[in-house]
């Protein structure tokens, strides 16, 4: 019996990695061809993915594409651009248009690099907040959802007077900001003359205006998210030597009580395109963490159930509120991927 058993479930994961080959015209009139293939290692994934997903490919010819978020209110996707300075949204009804430009370097002095915005966020009165690579800085824009213009209030820009590298991915979560900061938006990176902290940081910025460093001791925090009791806060590293996804347990007064390792993906970043990017965490405390060869995915005790595999680097996902759809960006590609009905 245990023989037969282990050979149904063999078949059932070898029927489910069946590869789709999606084909479909996109808003850019392009023919974009997407291999996928979903790897079930657990079977606790099929509460999450139905066993036939869709896929759509809404958006290509980016450079690369990042930080979608789904904005309910006007049932659109926005997401960053980075190196083009450039946020695009998506609506059903007229596809791809540019949102606002420029979205992460308001200077005058030509830059190179990729100035543009990340991370994307919404606070609590449906602002639009930015993780903007050229500025430096968490910024706030200061026109409603629908009406955007690049006119920003900052909200944190440094930390001990000292300026922050290129803030990366933005979470918002009772009044306060959360934040990642590596250098990859400084133009020669981590040897940019103009780094002023010396270390990698992940940090706090409170309503009252108080920046609080959180983690110093990652090389390259990049995505981030809250469980939904807001006890755990999940990071992303994004160093191909320590290609991880780390958990940390929050105390009440959202401090760091204790962290850990959730998953090493090091080994298989060196064969596969991508590193551990941005992160969403659903209702269910479920883990969507783009990550070396596509999404994967983890359950809220950190069990890893399977993974969305994609060819090309996947740098960020989003979901649609009511989670039955997860919105991809894939390097020049973003994706529209039903989970279920």
């Amino acid at each position: 019996m245990q023989i037969i058993n282990a050979l149904i479930l063999y078949m059932k994961k070898l029927l489910l990695l069946l590869i789709l080959v999606i084909v479909i015209s996109c808003s850019k009139k392009q023919e974009t061809s997407i291999t996928v293939s979903v790897d079930r290692i657990d079977p606790l994934l099929d509460s999450v993915l139905s066993n036939e997903i869709s896929i759509q490919v809404i958006g290509n010819t980016f450079e690369w594409s990042e930080g979608p978020l789904w904005v309910e209110s006007e049932k659109m996707l926005l997401f960053s651009d980075v190196p083009t300075n450039t946020i695009y949204k998506w609506t059903e009804a007229k596809g791809v248009e540019v949102y606002l430009t420029p979205s992460g370097y308001t200077g005058t002095a030509p830059r190179g690099g990729e100035p543009g915005s990340n991370g994307l966020t919404l606070d609590d009165e449906g602002n639009l907040i930015l993780a903007q690579h050229g500025d430096r800085r968490i910024a706030m824009m200061n026109t409603p959802i629908d009406k955007p213009t690049a006119d920003f209030t900052t909200l944190a820009d440094k930390y001990k007077g000292k300026r922050f590298s290129s803030p990366n991915d933005v979470v918002f979560n009772n009044y306060d900001f959360y934040f990642t900061d590596p250098p990859y938006g400084l133009v020669k990176n981590m040897e940019d003359s103009s780094k002023e902290i010396s270390f990698q940081g992940v940090y706090r910025a409170t309503a009252d205006g108080k920046t609080i460093l959180l983690v110093d001791s990652l090389s390259r925090p990049n995505g981030i998210a809250f469980s939904p009791d807001s006890k755990k806060l999940y990071v992303a590293s994004s160093d191909p030597e320590k290609a991880r996804w780390y958990q940390y347990e929050m105390s009440d007064s959202m401090q760091i009580i204790s962290g850990k390792i959730l998953y090493d993906a090091t080994a298989l970043a060196k064969t596969e395109k991508g590193l551990p990017d941005g992160l969403k965490v659903d209702s269910k405390g479920n883990i969507f963490g783009t990550g070396p060869g596509g999404v994967w995915i983890f359950n809220a005790d950190g069990k890893l159930l399977g993974k969305i595999k994609l060819t090309e680097a996947t740098s960020n996902c989003a979901l649609s509120t009511d989670e039955k759809t997860l919105f991809v960006t894939n390097d020049m590609n973003v994706l529209k991927i039903q989970l279920r009905k």
